[in-house]
């Protein structure tokens, strides 16, 4: 029987998603569907103390709000980016909030009373996108964040995989371009450094001289750019499609998934990115059956969606 199935009628889950500059935050129920949410400043530079203490504020502000509307919580999930032990219930490290081994699932569980799961925030984008979004109905499923750095997700039949150290699906750090532009792992030439949004906002700057007109450009200018024809954006665009390509199919010749799902900011671009990402991919493949490749479904709406069916398969 599935959690949903299980679930009683006016049952939800507290769900929140930290990032280092906001908190989504969501009242959703088990079979998905979200009836509030809210958002929240992290403030990450008043210090990790201060930001474990805002969570559990605005968590059991949301279960006190699920109360006096007759709905009944019955469990908490927490998304975090970094390291996350999800069997320990520990954010291990993260240097966008601050943390360092916090035992942030027992101080929530604490704090409110309810069965409590912490989860890493892509890999429970991941498990949304997999179970409720672009990659449903598919058994294996490579989830691919693509925004200020590249994380992923392997999703196979529901379940997210965590690693033997919490550091599962860091496919930003594979290796695309020996000696290459140096990664902020300190290693040169990870395809974060060529292919994340960031990377490709200052390869273009580096390549302009800062970009047109003194302005700085983003990814999504850089595909503009490149979509009007302007050679340096265009070289800097197919230069991370590439990279992208490579990276992607280092993915499949390791987990032969069924759909490579792309989210995050670079996904933005839709057709600009995803039309020569599919065929630069499909022409990588071997003996290797050839993945379907979409864009994310669930939007920013993912990491708290993810994080409240990770606390519900915790229960």
């Amino acid at each position: 029987m599935s959690p949903a199935d299980a679930a009683g009628p006016a049952d939800v889950v507290v769900a929140l998603d930290v990032g280092g500059t906001g908190m989504k935050c969501a009242l959703v129920r088990p079979d998905g569907s979200t009836v509030h949410t809210e958002r929240h400043p992290t403030d990450a530079g008043r210090g990790p103390d201060a930001v474990v203490e805002t969570i559990l504020d605005v968590a059991e502000g949301l279960a006190g709000k699920a109360r006096a509307d007759g709905l009944d919580p019955v469990a908490l999930g927490i998304a975090v980016p970094g390291v996350v032990d999800e069997t320990a219930g520990v954010a291990v490290w993260s240097a966008n909030v601050g943390f360092r081994d916090v035992p942030l699932r027992d101080l929530a569980a604490a704090r409110l009373g309810l069965p409590t799961a912490l989860g890493h925030d892509v890999r429970v984008g991941g498990l949304a996108e997999a179970r409720l979004g672009a990659g449903r109905g598919t058994g294996h499923v490579l989830f691919v964040a693509i925004g200020t750095g590249i994380a992923a997700a392997h999703v196979v039949d529901g379940v997210a995989a965590t690693g033997a150290h919490g550091a599962a699906g860091e496919i930003g750090h594979i290796l695309v371009r020996p000696g290459g532009p140096r990664c902020g792992c300190g290693r040169d030439g990870c395809l974060e450094a060529v292919a994340s949004a960031s990377a490709i906002a200052r390869r273009y700057a580096e390549a302009t001289g800062g970009g047109l007109a003194g302005t700085p450009a983003s990814a999504a200018d850089v595909a503009d750019r490149a979509a009007a024809g302007e050679p340096a954006a265009a070289g800097v665009w197919a230069e991370a499609v590439e990279a992208l390509a490579d990276g992607l199919a280092t993915g499949q010749s390791l987990y032969d998934v069924e759909s490579i799902v792309v989210g995050g900011g670079l996904a933005q671009a839709g057709p600009r990115l995803f039309d020569p990402l599919r065929a630069a991919l499909h022409e990588r493949m071997t003996f290797h059956r050839r993945p379907r490749l979409v864009a994310a479904a669930l939007g920013d709406e993912a990491g708290c969606l993810g994080a409240a069916l990770l606390a519900l398969d915790a229960r």
